[in-house]
């Protein structure tokens, strides 16, 4: 990272620059002789008298004195990917949407207020591609109500990481009190490379709707009620894929769900049994989904992955899946932890 000019750090930002990408250094030790530096590269999102935030890809808030501050400057946003489609937040962000939708919704100006009974994080949280209309205190409270009604807790689904994203409400939220409760990456790739995967899929079936079967490998409820079945039948254009177990009770060794929406096509649910991993099912069910998703147009592919799950991370890097941006559920913090979800 280059900050120097003429052989000088310089500290070439303002409280002007709030909302725009940076790249700074800081002390991390006390000045002088064996003083420790970092760099950070993010979104500035405040800059209150002598203290600094910055809100880095991932989503993580960096907060630190001006004091401590001995280069910096604006920067160019996130750089064009080399592999995968182009695509802006503001494209995809819908499209992920549309593909998981809740059984309820509301407009709140343009945050849209979402539930389902509480099946998965995605369904029961807002999505705020917009301005709300009120002062985000007054929002925030507007959706605590709402979801207080319902039964649920209030969750926020916020992202960062790309062009367009929302760094800003990330750090408001913290704030006012909400904190990250889970994070997960949203992927993309080309299609065609997922549809030419060299795998056996003879053994894949797929159909419109999830029978018994498919729904006794998937692992995100304990009873498939009937908000369960709107949401995972949710979609311009959903298919399932099973792989089936060779046990007699009939439950499949691997499942997959796609939903095509233009030329989007989005990869959920792709699990496998713990007695059949490691034979590359996990392949041909997605394998044989991205070929459905071909014949109907399709020409690009996303999906999400928790930045914990290492396994699933591995196998999509293996089939070119690039990280686009990061997405985030915040909650407020004197809320308890009860009544948690899948993501």
């Amino acid at each position: 990272m280059e900050f120097t000019m003429g052989g000088r750090l310089e500290v070439r930002i303002t409280p002007a620059d709030v909302g725009k990408r940076v790249s700074v250094r800081r002390v991390v030790d006390a000045p002088g002789e064996g003083a420790k530096f970092t760099d950070t590269v993010g979104v500035l999102t405040s800059w209150d008298d002598d203290m600094l935030s910055v809100t880095t890809r991932s989503g993580e808030s960096i907060h630190f004195a001006q004091s401590s501050l001995v280069a910096g400057k604006v920067v160019p946003s996130a750089p064009a990917r080399r592999r995968g489609p182009a695509a802006s937040f503001g494209e995809l962000a819908p499209v992920t949407a549309r593909a998981w939708q809740p059984v309820e919704s509301e407009l709140l100006g343009d945050w849209r207020l979402r539930a389902a009974g509480g099946f998965t994080r995605r369904a029961n949280s807002v999505l705020p591609l917009g301005d709300p209309g009120l002062p985000l205190g007054e929002a925030l409270g507007r959706v605590r109500r709402w979801y207080g009604d319902r039964g649920l807790p209030a969750r926020v689904q916020a992202a960062t990481g790309a062009e367009g994203t929302q760094e800003r409400l990330c750090a408001d939220l913290e704030e006012y009190g909400w904190r990250r409760e889970v994070s997960a990456e949203v992927r993309i790739a080309a299609l065609a490379p997922v549809g030419d995967q060299d795998t056996d899929v003879s053994a894949v079936r797929t159909a419109r709707q999830p029978d018994e079967a498919w729904l006794s490998r998937y692992q995100r409820f304990e009873t498939p009620g009937p908000h369960v079945l709107e949401v995972l039948g949710s979609g311009p254009s959903v298919w399932f894929a099973s792989v089936p177990g060779d046990g007699p009770e009939g439950v499949p060794a691997a499942i997959g769900r796609c939903v095509v929406d233009g030329r989007w096509a989005g990869f959920m649910a792709v699990e496998v049994g713990p007695e059949h991993r490691r034979r590359g099912l996990a392949t041909a069910v997605m394998t044989a989904l991205a070929r459905t998703a071909l014949d109907e147009g399709a020409s690009a592919a996303w999906l999400q992955v928790e930045s914990d799950n290492e396994g699933a991370r591995a196998l999509y890097d293996g089939m070119g899946f690039a990280t686009h941006h990061h997405y985030h559920h915040f909650r407020p913090e004197a809320e308890t932890a009860a009544g948690t979800c899948p993501t």
